[in-house]
């Protein structure tokens, strides 16, 4: 069996699961249950000054019979008092010494609040600290969460603060809600930050109820916008893990969230630069007991590939994913029908004559059976035809020879601007 075990900027952990924060790490009775059920790690519910929550504040997004493709909440922080939150986190670290528990924390923008919570939860005896400069709704209003992991400035001095004091390693969450999530990463390094986590949630309003016209959820009629999780947002968690991976001003560790939900969402953060995921609308749709499938799921891939360590997967895809300007012009893939396979619903035919390229002919066979045939001198391999396919192996695409050279389009621009210089 591989080695499942990871560090993340020195925090150890069984496995590369942990809890993120949120309602599964609300108390000690949760996350103690979570370290039974076989969880490497946990990062508590965001410590502060505590709060009022409001009712009703989740929602979720369900899609074509899939329950919780997408949730929103409108939680803020913990509600329970900081000392009871304090006293959990030691007796859950003493009953469970092997499992990493991060505490998540969020205070005004100020040098003394930071040292003062900082020095307080350590005392516990806590793995590391994540500061959630990403919480984007409730907090944010209040000068803290996303108003603060928004601006470079403001990431880079709070998390200088906290190093100022921090014993153990600083984990800087961030926020989504930006244009380039790549400049408050590397304000947190600047900062001194030991990793960083991400995505936090985005902004979002899970929809409108059309008979009441009340927006969801909604508080005694009124709404407000929350942060979204979920499967939904796994695209732009990734993205935005590899963007950072492939930054060389960002050279810390790097702890993944957004929409993990299985052991193959974890490969493939792990491989676009984590060190380690964070899992949470997963174990609230799903119970705990999600990781003994993750665990098994990722020990019979990592066998299968003759990787010893899961920790060689990290940062393996991170080299495959660059700009637009650096893809191959000239590479030429075209599709393919099966049609011992295929069902002739027309589901290709419809998608390419109304979206794509019209290369889909509706033809009869030998025996006068219906087939369809692309004109593949035409097809642009848009990919289209297969993802509306609903047969598996129904649709090929297949790479078709051509003699042009590999040619980019920032080669094609450097070739035009070095012929005007001669010219």
């Amino acid at each position: 069996m591989a080695d499942l075990s990871t560090n993340v900027a020195g925090i150890e952990s069984p496995n590369p699961f942990w809890l993120a924060s949120a309602p599964p790490t609300n108390t000690g009775y949760q996350v103690q249950r979570a370290f039974e059920a076989g969880w490497g790690g946990a990062v508590w519910k965001t410590l502060c000054e505590p709060i009022l929550n409001t009712t009703s504040r989740f929602a979720a997004m369900s899609y074509n019979g899939q329950r919780v493709t997408g949730f929103s909440n409108i939680e803020l922080v913990s509600d329970r008092p900081l000392e009871v939150n304090l006293r959990e986190m030691e007796e859950t670290k003493k009953r469970f010494p092997d499992r990493a528990i991060i505490a998540s924390l969020m205070v005004m923008p100020e040098r003394e609040a930071w040292h003062e919570i900082v020095k307080r939860v350590e005392a516990v005896g806590v793995d590391g600290l994540e500061l959630n400069f990403g919480c984007p709704h409730g907090m944010s209003e209040r000068g803290m969460g996303s108003a603060s992991g928004q601006v470079p400035e403001l990431v880079e001095k709070q998390a200088y603060w906290v190093k100022e004091v921090a014993a153990t390693p600083v984990i800087v969450k961030l926020t989504p809600n930006i244009t380039d999530i790549t400049a408050t990463a590397e304000a947190a390094v600047q900062g001194g930050a030991d990793a960083v986590s991400m995505i936090n949630t985005i902004n979002s309003l899970i929809g409108v109820d059309i008979d009441t016209w009340n927006t969801v959820p909604n508080v005694n009629g009124l709404g407000a916008h929350g942060g979204y999780s979920g499967p939904a947002v796994k695209p732009i968690a990734l993205n935005m893990v590899g963007e950072c991976a492939g930054d060389s001003r960002i050279d810390v560790p790097i702890s993944a969230i957004g929409g993990v939900s299985n052991w193959q969402d974890a490969v493939e953060f792990m491989l676009m630069g984590a060190s380690g995921v964070q899992v949470c609308t997963a174990a609230m749709h799903h119970g705990f007991s999600i990781v003994e499938d993750m665990i098994d799921g990722l020990n019979n891939y990592l066998d299968d590939k003759r990787i010893d360590s899961v920790r060689e997967l990290t940062g393996q895809s991170v080299a495959k994913y660059s700009d637009w300007g650096d893809l191959d012009l000239n590479h030429q893939i075209v599709a393919r029908v099966n049609n011992d396979i295929c069902i002739n619903c027309n589901k290709c035919h419809v998608a390419c004559e109304d979206a794509a390229h019209q290369c889909i002919d509706m033809l009869k066979g030998e025996n006068g059976e219906p087939i369809l045939k692309v004109r593949e001198e035409e097809c642009v391999g848009c990919n289209l035809c297969q993802i509306v396919c609903p047969v598996e192996g129904a649709i090929d695409m297949v790479e078709r020879p051509t003699d042009l050279p590999s040619l980019t389009w920032n080669q094609r621009q450097q070739a035009m601007k070095t012929a005007s210089t001669l010219g």
